[in-house]
Protein backbone atom coordinates (compact mmCIF):
# COMPACT_ATOMS: atom_id res chain seq x y z
CA UNK A 1 0.00 0.00 0.00
CA UNK A 2 1.48 2.95 -1.29
CA UNK A 3 1.31 6.34 1.42
CA UNK A 4 -1.47 8.84 0.56
CA UNK A 5 -0.33 12.36 -1.78
CA UNK A 6 -1.28 14.48 1.22
CA UNK A 7 -1.41 13.13 4.80
CA UNK A 8 -4.84 14.58 6.15
CA UNK A 9 -5.77 14.52 10.03
CA UNK A 10 -6.98 16.68 12.91
CA UNK A 11 -4.42 17.71 15.97
CA UNK A 12 -5.59 19.83 18.55
CA UNK A 13 -7.56 22.63 17.28
CA UNK A 14 -6.37 22.50 13.89
CA UNK A 15 -6.54 20.34 10.84
CA UNK A 16 -3.52 19.19 9.26
CA UNK A 17 -2.36 19.05 5.28
CA UNK A 18 1.17 17.55 4.94
CA UNK A 19 2.13 17.52 1.39
CA UNK A 20 3.76 13.92 0.91
CA UNK A 21 5.43 13.37 -2.47
CA UNK A 22 8.71 13.94 -1.83
CA UNK A 23 10.55 12.50 -4.28
CA UNK A 24 9.31 15.07 -6.80
CA UNK A 25 9.78 17.85 -3.89
CA UNK A 26 6.09 17.47 -3.45
CA UNK A 27 4.59 18.70 -7.04
CA UNK A 28 1.29 18.83 -7.07
CA UNK A 29 -0.54 16.30 -9.10
CA UNK A 30 -4.83 15.98 -9.31
CA UNK A 31 -5.39 13.49 -6.54
CA UNK A 32 -3.45 15.76 -4.46
CA UNK A 33 -5.74 18.78 -4.99
CA UNK A 34 -8.63 16.38 -4.75
CA UNK A 35 -7.59 15.65 -1.21
CA UNK A 36 -7.26 18.81 -0.34
CA UNK A 37 -10.21 20.57 -1.22
CA UNK A 38 -12.38 17.26 0.16
CA UNK A 39 -10.58 18.06 3.46
CA UNK A 40 -11.28 21.97 3.87
CA UNK A 41 -14.98 21.48 2.38
CA UNK A 42 -15.01 18.65 5.77
CA UNK A 43 -13.49 20.88 7.81
CA UNK A 44 -15.54 24.30 6.85
CA UNK A 45 -18.16 23.56 9.07
CA UNK A 46 -16.42 21.28 11.68
CA UNK A 47 -16.16 23.61 15.02
CA UNK A 48 -13.28 21.00 16.28
CA UNK A 49 -11.20 23.28 13.30
CA UNK A 50 -9.89 26.34 14.05
CA UNK A 51 -7.56 26.81 12.01
CA UNK A 52 -5.88 24.57 8.56
CA UNK A 53 -2.00 24.17 8.85
CA UNK A 54 -0.31 23.12 5.72
CA UNK A 55 2.87 21.64 5.40
CA UNK A 56 5.00 19.07 3.99
CA UNK A 57 6.84 15.75 4.62
CA UNK A 58 10.19 14.61 4.77
CA UNK A 59 13.02 17.16 4.36
CA UNK A 60 13.47 20.86 3.60
CA UNK A 61 14.54 20.99 0.12
CA UNK A 62 10.82 21.71 -1.28
CA UNK A 63 7.55 22.62 0.28
CA UNK A 64 5.94 22.27 -3.50
CA UNK A 65 7.64 22.30 -6.23
CA UNK A 66 4.95 23.70 -8.76
CA UNK A 67 3.02 20.86 -11.01
CA UNK A 68 2.60 18.25 -12.77
CA UNK A 69 4.26 19.65 -15.87
CA UNK A 70 5.18 16.14 -17.56
CA UNK A 71 1.75 15.20 -17.62
CA UNK A 72 0.60 18.42 -18.58
CA UNK A 73 2.69 17.88 -22.03
CA UNK A 74 1.77 14.51 -22.42
CA UNK A 75 -1.91 15.67 -22.58
CA UNK A 76 -0.94 18.43 -24.74
CA UNK A 77 -0.11 15.88 -27.34
CA UNK A 78 -3.26 14.78 -27.38
CA UNK A 79 -6.86 16.45 -26.57
CA UNK A 80 -5.76 18.12 -23.45
CA UNK A 81 -8.62 16.86 -21.33
CA UNK A 82 -6.55 15.34 -18.76
CA UNK A 83 -4.11 18.78 -18.54
CA UNK A 84 -7.66 20.72 -18.63
CA UNK A 85 -8.99 18.62 -15.64
CA UNK A 86 -6.19 19.07 -13.75
CA UNK A 87 -5.69 23.02 -14.13
CA UNK A 88 -9.70 22.67 -13.03
CA UNK A 89 -9.38 20.55 -9.98
CA UNK A 90 -5.77 23.24 -9.06
CA UNK A 91 -7.37 26.68 -9.25
CA UNK A 92 -10.58 25.45 -7.87
CA UNK A 93 -8.41 24.62 -4.88
CA UNK A 94 -6.83 28.10 -5.15
CA UNK A 95 -10.24 29.64 -4.89
CA UNK A 96 -11.18 27.86 -1.98
CA UNK A 97 -8.03 28.44 -0.51
CA UNK A 98 -8.88 32.59 -1.16
CA UNK A 99 -12.21 31.97 0.11
CA UNK A 100 -11.57 29.92 3.27
CA UNK A 101 -13.33 30.77 6.07
CA UNK A 102 -11.09 30.04 8.55
CA UNK A 103 -7.72 30.56 8.87
CA UNK A 104 -5.00 28.74 7.05
CA UNK A 105 -1.61 29.01 7.94
CA UNK A 106 0.98 27.93 4.73
CA UNK A 107 4.52 26.85 5.76
CA UNK A 108 6.56 27.96 2.65
CA UNK A 109 9.95 25.84 4.22
CA UNK A 110 12.03 25.04 1.32
CA UNK A 111 11.54 25.18 -2.83
CA UNK A 112 7.96 27.32 -3.23
CA UNK A 113 7.17 27.59 -7.36
CA UNK A 114 4.43 27.62 -9.38
CA UNK A 115 1.84 25.01 -7.55
CA UNK A 116 3.23 25.71 -4.58
CA UNK A 117 2.99 29.29 -4.83
CA UNK A 118 -1.17 28.63 -5.20
CA UNK A 119 -1.66 26.44 -2.17
CA UNK A 120 -0.12 29.24 0.09
CA UNK A 121 -0.04 32.94 -0.99
CA UNK A 122 -3.65 32.74 -1.42
CA UNK A 123 -3.97 32.42 2.38
CA UNK A 124 -3.92 34.71 5.25
CA UNK A 125 -0.52 33.46 6.71
CA UNK A 126 2.37 32.27 4.71
CA UNK A 127 5.61 31.39 6.95
CA UNK A 128 8.97 32.08 5.32
CA UNK A 129 12.53 30.42 6.42
CA UNK A 130 15.87 30.54 5.09
CA UNK A 131 15.32 27.31 3.22
CA UNK A 132 12.66 28.85 1.03
CA UNK A 133 13.16 29.22 -2.21
CA UNK A 134 10.58 31.09 -4.14
CA UNK A 135 10.02 31.54 -7.88
CA UNK A 136 7.24 32.22 -10.95
CA UNK A 137 9.65 30.21 -13.56
CA UNK A 138 6.69 29.03 -16.00
CA UNK A 139 8.03 31.67 -18.57
CA UNK A 140 11.06 29.19 -18.96
CA UNK A 141 8.85 26.25 -20.06
CA UNK A 142 6.25 28.17 -22.41
CA UNK A 143 4.00 28.09 -19.83
CA UNK A 144 2.82 31.28 -17.81
CA UNK A 145 2.85 32.28 -13.88
CA UNK A 146 -0.49 30.84 -13.20
CA UNK A 147 -2.21 29.32 -10.00
CA UNK A 148 -3.36 33.02 -9.47
CA UNK A 149 -0.32 34.59 -10.31
CA UNK A 150 -2.32 37.33 -12.23
CA UNK A 151 -4.00 37.89 -9.16
CA UNK A 152 -1.42 38.64 -6.52
CA UNK A 153 1.80 39.14 -8.70
CA UNK A 154 -0.15 42.61 -10.09
CA UNK A 155 -0.67 43.73 -6.35
CA UNK A 156 2.59 43.90 -5.10
CA UNK A 157 4.44 47.12 -4.92
CA UNK A 158 5.58 48.67 -8.16
CA UNK A 159 6.56 46.81 -10.91
CA UNK A 160 7.74 44.01 -8.82
CA UNK A 161 5.14 41.14 -10.27
CA UNK A 162 5.80 41.94 -14.36
CA UNK A 163 9.71 41.44 -13.34
CA UNK A 164 9.02 38.01 -11.13
CA UNK A 165 6.40 37.15 -13.95
CA UNK A 166 8.82 37.62 -16.92
CA UNK A 167 11.94 36.75 -15.39
CA UNK A 168 11.30 34.22 -13.03
CA UNK A 169 13.91 35.32 -10.97
CA UNK A 170 14.17 33.41 -7.60
CA UNK A 171 14.50 34.86 -4.27
CA UNK A 172 15.25 33.58 -1.12
CA UNK A 173 14.28 33.27 2.82
CA UNK A 174 13.75 36.93 3.99
CA UNK A 175 13.62 38.42 0.47
CA UNK A 176 10.47 36.49 -0.07
CA UNK A 177 8.95 38.06 3.55
CA UNK A 178 10.18 41.93 2.13
CA UNK A 179 8.35 41.19 -1.08
CA UNK A 180 4.86 40.26 0.82
CA UNK A 181 4.68 36.52 -0.72
CA UNK A 182 5.10 35.60 2.94
CA UNK A 183 3.47 37.97 6.00
CA UNK A 184 6.86 35.89 8.71
CA UNK A 185 9.60 34.57 9.02
CA UNK A 186 10.22 31.79 11.49
CA UNK A 187 13.96 30.11 11.25
CA UNK A 188 13.47 26.36 10.39
CA UNK A 189 14.82 24.81 13.47
CA UNK A 190 11.81 26.33 15.12
CA UNK A 191 8.97 25.11 12.93
CA UNK A 192 8.50 22.09 14.80
CA UNK A 193 7.41 24.24 18.38
CA UNK A 194 5.64 26.70 16.43
CA UNK A 195 3.59 23.87 14.51
CA UNK A 196 2.58 22.45 17.86
CA UNK A 197 1.76 25.72 19.48
CA UNK A 198 0.05 26.63 16.11
CA UNK A 199 -2.41 23.39 16.85
CA UNK A 200 -2.58 23.75 20.64
CA UNK A 201 -3.46 27.90 20.14
CA UNK A 202 -4.24 29.02 17.40
CA UNK A 203 -3.38 31.78 14.99
CA UNK A 204 -2.49 34.01 17.56
CA UNK A 205 1.08 32.16 18.51
CA UNK A 206 2.14 33.65 14.89
CA UNK A 207 1.86 36.99 16.88
CA UNK A 208 6.05 36.29 18.04
CA UNK A 209 7.08 36.43 14.56
CA UNK A 210 9.00 38.22 12.67
CA UNK A 211 6.95 40.04 10.28
CA UNK A 212 9.61 42.67 8.11
CA UNK A 213 12.65 42.51 6.13
CA UNK A 214 14.49 43.60 3.60
CA UNK A 215 14.76 42.23 0.69
CA UNK A 216 17.96 42.03 -1.93
CA UNK A 217 15.94 43.03 -4.17
CA UNK A 218 15.13 46.39 -2.87
CA UNK A 219 18.28 48.15 -4.32
CA UNK A 220 17.05 47.77 -7.76
CA UNK A 221 13.80 48.90 -7.08
CA UNK A 222 14.34 52.03 -9.54
CA UNK A 223 15.03 50.06 -12.30
CA UNK A 224 12.46 47.37 -11.81
CA UNK A 225 9.58 50.03 -11.56
CA UNK A 226 11.13 52.21 -14.57
CA UNK A 227 12.04 49.27 -16.88
CA UNK A 228 8.82 46.53 -16.24
CA UNK A 229 6.49 49.65 -16.43
CA UNK A 230 6.03 49.24 -20.28
CA UNK A 231 2.90 48.15 -21.75
CA UNK A 232 4.59 46.17 -24.26
CA UNK A 233 6.85 44.14 -24.36
CA UNK A 234 9.63 45.64 -26.67
CA UNK A 235 8.81 48.57 -24.53
CA UNK A 236 10.06 46.72 -21.55
CA UNK A 237 13.24 45.06 -23.70
CA UNK A 238 14.07 48.61 -24.85
CA UNK A 239 14.08 50.04 -21.61
CA UNK A 240 16.27 47.11 -20.27
CA UNK A 241 18.45 47.04 -23.25
CA UNK A 242 19.62 50.87 -22.44
CA UNK A 243 19.10 50.41 -18.74
CA UNK A 244 21.72 49.92 -16.10
CA UNK A 245 24.61 47.10 -16.04
CA UNK A 246 21.72 45.19 -13.54
CA UNK A 247 18.81 45.58 -16.18
CA UNK A 248 20.50 44.80 -19.28
CA UNK A 249 21.37 41.48 -17.17
CA UNK A 250 17.35 41.18 -17.23
CA UNK A 251 17.16 41.70 -20.09
CA UNK A 252 20.03 38.67 -21.01
CA UNK A 253 16.81 36.72 -18.91
CA UNK A 254 14.53 37.95 -21.21
CA UNK A 255 16.58 36.93 -24.33
CA UNK A 256 15.95 33.20 -23.53
CA UNK A 257 12.34 33.03 -22.28
CA UNK A 258 9.36 32.28 -24.66
CA UNK A 259 8.70 35.21 -26.65
CA UNK A 260 4.83 34.06 -26.63
CA UNK A 261 4.61 33.51 -23.18
CA UNK A 262 5.88 36.64 -22.26
CA UNK A 263 3.75 38.69 -24.23
CA UNK A 264 0.81 36.44 -22.55
CA UNK A 265 1.89 36.90 -19.05
CA UNK A 266 2.31 41.00 -19.89
CA UNK A 267 -1.52 40.97 -20.77
CA UNK A 268 -2.08 38.48 -17.51
CA UNK A 269 -0.33 40.96 -15.66
CA UNK A 270 -2.42 44.08 -17.06
CA UNK A 271 -5.54 42.48 -16.97
CA UNK A 272 -5.39 40.93 -13.84
CA UNK A 273 -4.64 44.14 -11.75
CA UNK A 274 -8.12 44.78 -12.20
CA UNK A 275 -10.11 41.90 -12.32
CA UNK A 276 -11.57 39.83 -9.02
CA UNK A 277 -9.99 36.88 -8.00
CA UNK A 278 -12.13 34.37 -9.97
CA UNK A 279 -12.32 36.14 -12.64
CA UNK A 280 -8.68 36.18 -12.87
CA UNK A 281 -8.64 32.41 -12.07
CA UNK A 282 -11.22 32.10 -15.27
CA UNK A 283 -8.82 33.78 -17.30
CA UNK A 284 -5.48 31.67 -16.96
CA UNK A 285 -8.11 28.63 -17.19
CA UNK A 286 -8.46 29.62 -20.77
CA UNK A 287 -4.85 30.56 -21.47
CA UNK A 288 -3.30 27.50 -20.10
CA UNK A 289 -5.93 25.00 -21.38
CA UNK A 290 -4.83 26.56 -24.89
CA UNK A 291 -1.14 26.61 -24.14
CA UNK A 292 -0.60 23.38 -23.28
CA UNK A 293 -1.47 22.48 -27.17
CA UNK A 294 0.99 24.46 -28.45
CA UNK A 295 4.19 23.58 -29.93
CA UNK A 296 5.99 26.60 -27.80
CA UNK A 297 4.93 24.32 -24.36
CA UNK A 298 6.54 20.89 -25.77
CA UNK A 299 9.66 22.49 -26.70
CA UNK A 300 9.93 24.45 -23.32
CA UNK A 301 9.22 21.29 -22.07
CA UNK A 302 11.50 18.88 -23.84
CA UNK A 303 14.53 21.92 -23.22
CA UNK A 304 14.28 22.08 -19.89
CA UNK A 305 12.74 19.10 -18.11
CA UNK A 306 13.05 16.31 -20.90
CA UNK A 307 16.51 16.42 -22.62
CA UNK A 308 17.50 19.37 -20.46
CA UNK A 309 19.72 20.91 -23.60
CA UNK A 310 18.34 23.95 -22.07
CA UNK A 311 18.35 25.48 -25.73
CA UNK A 312 14.83 25.59 -27.04
CA UNK A 313 13.56 26.43 -30.42
CA UNK A 314 10.80 28.43 -29.03
CA UNK A 315 8.04 28.91 -31.78
CA UNK A 316 7.08 31.71 -32.59
CA UNK A 317 10.97 32.44 -32.42
CA UNK A 318 10.96 36.56 -31.98
CA UNK A 319 8.66 39.48 -30.10
CA UNK A 320 7.63 40.12 -33.24
CA UNK A 321 6.64 37.16 -34.53
CA UNK A 322 4.11 37.49 -31.74
CA UNK A 323 0.82 39.20 -33.05
CA UNK A 324 -1.34 40.86 -31.02
CA UNK A 325 -3.92 38.07 -32.59
CA UNK A 326 -1.84 35.27 -31.40
CA UNK A 327 -2.35 36.71 -27.87
CA UNK A 328 -5.94 37.52 -28.01
CA UNK A 329 -6.82 33.88 -28.99
CA UNK A 330 -5.73 32.81 -25.56
CA UNK A 331 -8.06 35.16 -23.76
CA UNK A 332 -11.15 34.19 -25.38
CA UNK A 333 -13.91 32.07 -23.53
CA UNK A 334 -14.28 28.42 -23.69
CA UNK A 335 -18.44 28.40 -23.37
CA UNK A 336 -19.40 25.65 -21.82
CA UNK A 337 -16.00 24.38 -20.85
CA UNK A 338 -14.96 27.43 -19.22
CA UNK A 339 -14.05 27.19 -15.63
CA UNK A 340 -16.72 26.71 -12.73
CA UNK A 341 -15.97 27.03 -8.75
CA UNK A 342 -16.93 25.52 -5.78
CA UNK A 343 -19.30 27.50 -3.67
CA UNK A 344 -18.44 27.40 0.13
Amino acid sequence: MTDPSVIVRKQGRAGRLTLNRPKALHALNQDMCERMTAALLDWKDDPDIEVVLVDHASDTRGFCAGGDILMLAESGRSDGIAGANFFAAEYRLNALIYEYPKPYVAVIDGVTMGGGVGISVHAPYRIATENTLFAMPESGIGLLPDVGGGYFLPRLAGELGTWLALTGARLKGEDVLALGVATHFAPAETLADLKERLCKDGPNTLTSLQTKATGRFEPHLDDINACFAGQTLEMIVESLATGSEWAQAQNAVLATKSPLTMKVSLRQMREGAALAFRDVMRMEYRICSRMIKTANFQEGVRAVLVDRDQAPNWDPKTLSDVTDDLVDGFFQPLGASDLTFLEI
